[in-house]
């Protein structure tokens, strides 16, 4: 088959190529650039501890780990939230971020990256898609799949014809990056009313004792000047460090954040992802992250489909999964922006006000609650029912949620975190206590291990089979099926050879859901747009200019 074309060379075009390439898929990433990233300090991201460490299976991910996040009001200490390497962020420069993600390309045989590349037109077939991109010449390009990875101007987006609501600025921060010594070695900080200054202030530390630090602005306010720049900045340093400490400036500039949401993500064989489907970033929601999750949730989806191991309904879930998360996330901010950034009215009769607004605060930056927390995918598609799996039971993780990173030893003796083994196939996990006091040989033929080797052998799709010494909630002997992006299928008591091949079945949209084969709804969130149908403004299954895609 033709390779998958990814629009835009940004992390969330680089990972999913990545994705692929580990499922052993083919793609071609248009990069509009020249291949040069350019080395903005100051353009941070922020990853979740489950994302954090599934980028870094490819490579040394870098960045840094916060110790504590600190809360402070003029000069009174507020609240203090402890992290450790389970629950803290990573906090990198996204320059950095994609520079290691082209150099893990770059390794990959069955990944191609062009340069120049500018999509100006796009066509498509029940066989596949063709783009054309512009230069002396102009060249057609033939792909399985394409993904519009190519930002908040989406040049995928429009040729679809998909609208884009949304609010236009609904935060704005004067941002810079600093190597200075602050008295919170590895701890970031949110200050609220900062002395001398009378706004927000959040820093957080980076590598090489370099750190961001963000002021709020008026959403809609006058142009920030390099003067008021250096001003806030020494006099914040003032109001932190009593004096004006030596440091180098190393970037500035001002981000704002608005809030949109694509009114469909799937279009035939074209997909939108990361800013070319979302935008969001106030109070401290991470854009990055999400479309890292974008990436995540569709390669395993598009591997199935290319290799021919799933039906083309299952690229359904993909938008029912990740457009829904994202809808209830702009939802959630859209519900807390009035209390967090709004005085007076219905705030002030809130019981516990101003202990909401730090809460959400912290929830945002510290991926917590409706603003941060990863999410659930229990209702989609892939996700088993009572009717398809009903002897499931009940463990620490709800069904869809991401799985807890506990350790576990893979058949050939190798023991590593859970985090660590996603991103290729399907993982079978048996919770079976005393196995890490054992070498794999002993138990590999007793118990459960002979039978659920033979059955997860023989699964349509391919899977591995790990064990666990335990895993919160979980009973011994507990079977559970977690999907290659980290979300839990299903849980089983014990190895149900039947219900667990129709809990794989149902993960790889194989069986409808419900007794009648009713739960397939429409594509998560707002807008009630139809699912699968591969139709666009356009009309089915072709680009903007109504022609069949039948180039070679």
């Amino acid at each position: 088959m033709d390779p998958v074309i990814v629009v835009g060379a940004g992390p969330v075009g680089l990972a999913l190529s990545l994705a692929l390439a580990r499922h052993g898929v083919p793609s071609v990433v248009f990069d509009a650039g020249d291949g040069e990233v350019e080395p903005r300090a100051a353009r941070t991201c922020v990853l979740r501890p489950d994302t954090a460490a599934q980028v870094a299976q490819v490579f040394a991910l870098g960045g840094a780990r916060w110790a504590a996040w600190r809360i402070e009001r003029r000069r009174q200490p507020v609240r203090r939230v402890e992290l450790d390497a389970d629950t803290s962020p990573v906090h990198l420069q996204q320059y950095a971020l994609e520079r290691s993600l082209r150099a893990a390309l770059e390794r990959e045989s069955l990944a191609r990256i062009v340069t120049g590349a500018r999509l100006d037109e796009l066509e498509q077939d029940g066989r596949g898609v063709a783009a054309h991109t512009r230069g002396p010449d102009g060249t057609w390009w033939r792909g399985s799949y394409l993904v519009g990875c190519d930002g908040a101007r989406s040049t995928v987006r429009k040729l679809l014809g998909v609208r884009f609501p949304g609010r236009t600025s609904v935060e704005r921060h004067a941002v810079a990056a600093l190597r200075v010594e602050l008295p919170w070695d590895g701890e970031a900080l949110l200050h609220r009313e900062v002395p001398g200054r009378g706004d927000e202030a959040v820093a957080r530390p980076l590598p090489n004792g370099v750190w961001r630090l963000d002021w709020l602005l008026p959403p809609r306010g006058e142009l920030v000047t390099p003067e008021e720049l250096l001003d806030r900045i020494r006099g914040t340093l003032t109001a932190w460090c009593g004096e004006v400490p030596p440091y180098e400036l190393l970037d500035t500039g001002v981000y704002t954040a608005h809030q949109r949401l694509a009114r469909r993500w799937r279009a035939g064989r074209v997909f939108l992802a990361g800013d070319a489907a979302r935008l969001l970033g106030a109070l401290g929601t991470q854009p990055v992250d999400e479309g890292l999750r974008d990436a995540a949730n569709l390669a395993w989806k598009l591997a199935l489909c290319w290799h021919r191991r799933a039906p083309e309904e299952l690229l359904d879930s993909y938008g029912a999964e990740r457009r829904g998360a994202v809808g209830a996330r702009l939802r959630a901010l859209d519900q807390a922006l009035p209390l967090v950034r709004g005085s007076g009215g219905l705030r002030t009769l809130l019981p516990g006000g101003s202990r909401g607004r730090l809460d959400l605060l912290t929830d945002g930056h510290l991926g917590r609650g409706p603003l941060g927390a990863p999410p659930r995918y229990e209702s989609s598609p892939p996700a088993p029912d009572e009717y398809t799996v009903p002897g499931a039971v009940e463990v620490g993780t709800a069904p869809g949620a991401p799985v807890v990173d506990v350790p576990v030893t893979a058949l050939d003796g190798t023991r590593e975190r859970l985090w660590q083994r996603l991103g290729r196939g399907l993982l079978v996990l048996l919770v079976a206590p005393g196995t890490q006091v054992w070498d794999s040989r002993h138990w590999l033929s007793a118990g459960l291990m002979p039978q659920l080797a033979a059955v997860v052998e023989r699964l349509p799709p391919a899977a591995e089979l790990l064990v666990a010494e335990s895993y919160p909630g979980a009973a011994a002997h507990t079977v559970l099926v977690i999907r290659p992006d980290g979300h839990l299928a299903a849980a089983l008591p014990g190895a149900r050879t039947d219900e667990l091949r129709a809990c794989v079945e149902a993960v790889r949209g194989a069986v409808a859901r419900g007794p009648a084969g009713d739960g397939k709804g429409d594509e998560g969130g707002e807008g009630g747009e139809k699912r699968g149908t591969g139709e666009d403004a356009t009309g089915p299954g072709t680009g903007r200019s109504g022609r069949p895609a039948d180039r070679p």
